[in-house]
């Protein structure tokens, strides 16, 4: 079974490259396990036992299931994780020539170890705008160009002899992708735009405009002696993605909404309209109890009764820097699904929260670890306190232990990961 949902996980990863495409592979999943779209712009008509997704932004994705009689509605189940990782975002007018070297302007998205991105294989995914006849509502494409096609190239060791001592790479200048060598014969101009006009078999002069990042084109791999560890690009955070969508894909409503979500820009302080920093989970909450004629106030209650996890990767201890992690709160891959908590309330797990979630595990029979920084250390921060402002139900903050979070590659163990879909089965169905 684990190595089953493992190859199958190391598949989405490949499909998904980018929160638009990881939207569109997932939506091909919920049609395949008979979920119903809803749109936003339109009423929503919906049925006990219903199953069905909403794409509120293309970049958003959420999926939930309906209880089996109408009057077990009593509680929303809610999992939120993100979609995008850290990476390189294609300026706009991208082409930069030097000498022969066709090289692409980017700029840094989120907060990715930079040199793990040097030397890779490097491909391109987003979204482009084209002309349309509605002025105001333009046509959208998404694109994957599925090949190898840049790299951004170290110095020589012989050029730099200090690299090993420490460098300050220049987002400006160090890490721009070569695309190609300029071959004086042939017109490169808009490069990129032309790749682009290909791959969507449409005029270049159509398109008006693009959302288009770099991903690391190297597949996802199973690795240790014992093929107990996932080494893979996109770790952080398409792990709890996948285990949160299969785990409502596979799970039987028999009371309330359950709710898978996944939102964007999490890696840049979620302050869109795609991020978790807005009421747009609200919204759509607030909508389900409206199809179902409850009213406001017993939308309040039911919130009181809800439960939300907030899904992200967690830290594990470093195998070559343990004393990163807190003295007393190790956290070891494939030893256990992580609890993440702090005082300054970067998580919003508290003392209840975090008892809900130990008892699933326990049900489930799986492992369960805590996770807080060392006290001298600042930690991230997740959803969990940012859709709380907007959604007031009880929260805890959990995921899978990895070792490099943010690198290019990421490594995750198996059972770690296998049991997050585990626990979370378990959450959807008790």
């Amino acid at each position: 079974m684990k190595q089953k949902i493992t190859k199958d996980f190391l598949a989405f990863l490949e499909k998904a490259t980018t929160p638009y495409q990881t939207v569109l592979e997932y939506e091909r999943r919920l049609i395949n396990a008979g979920f119903v779209r809803l749109n936003m712009e339109e009423s929503w008509s919906m049925s006990p036992m219903g199953r069905y997704y909403v794409i509120p932004y293309d970049s958003v994705l959420v999926a939930f299931t309906v209880a089996n009689e109408m009057h077990n509605l009593d509680r929303i189940k809610i999992i939120a994780s993100h979609n995008d990782s850290p990476c390189f975002k294609i300026k706009p007018n991208p082409e930069m020539l030097d000498g022969n070297i066709l090289k692409l302007n980017t700029e840094v998205y989120g907060g990715p170890i930079l040199n793990t991105w040097m030397d890779r294989t490097l491909s391109i995914a987003g979204k482009v705008g084209l002309k349309s006849q509605d002025l105001f509502q333009p046509c959208i494409r998404y694109v994957d160009l599925n090949k190898i096609l840049l790299t951004i190239p170290n110095i020589a060791i012989h050029m730099n002899k200090k690299v090993n001592e420490g460098l300050e790479l220049n987002r400006q200048v160090d890490l721009l992708p070569v695309l190609g060598l300029w071959d004086k014969d042939n017109n490169k101009k808009d490069y990129l735009i032309q790749l682009i006009s290909e791959a969507l078999l449409v005029q270049p002069t159509d398109i008006l405009d693009f959302d288009l990042y770099l991903y690391i084109a190297e597949k996802g791999a199973v690795i240790g002696a014992d093929e107990q560890l996932i080494s893979a690009p996109r770790l952080d955070n398409l792990a709890m993605v996948y285990t949160s969508f299969e785990a409502l894909i596979n799970s039987r409503n028999m009371n309330g909404i359950q709710m898978a979500v996944c939102f964007n820009h999490e890696e840049i302080g979620s302050t869109t309209l795609e991020g978790a920093d807005s009421s747009l989970l609200s919204i759509i909450t607030q909508r389900i109890m409206m199809a179902f004629n409850r009213s406001t106030e017993q939308f309040y209650r039911i919130l009181n009764n809800s439960f939300m996890i907030s899904a992200d990767g967690a830290h594990g201890t470093h195998p070559n820097a343990p004393e990163k992690g807190d003295p007393t709160n190790e956290v070891r891959l494939n030893e256990g699904v992580t609890i993440k908590s702090s005082a300054k309330k970067h998580y919003s797990t508290d003392c209840e929260s975090a008892a809900v979630f130990l008892q699933l595990c326990e049900k489930a029979g799986i492992k369960v670890q805590r996770f807080v920084n060392r006290s001298d250390l600042v930690g991230g921060k997740t959803l969990g306190p940012i859709t709380s402002k907007y959604l007031p139900i009880r929260t805890v903050d959990v995921g899978i232990p990895m070792w490099a979070m943010h690198s290019a590659r990421e490594v995750i163990g198996i059972d770690d990961f296998v049991d997050s879909l585990s626990v979370f089965k378990l959450f959807y169905n008790s």
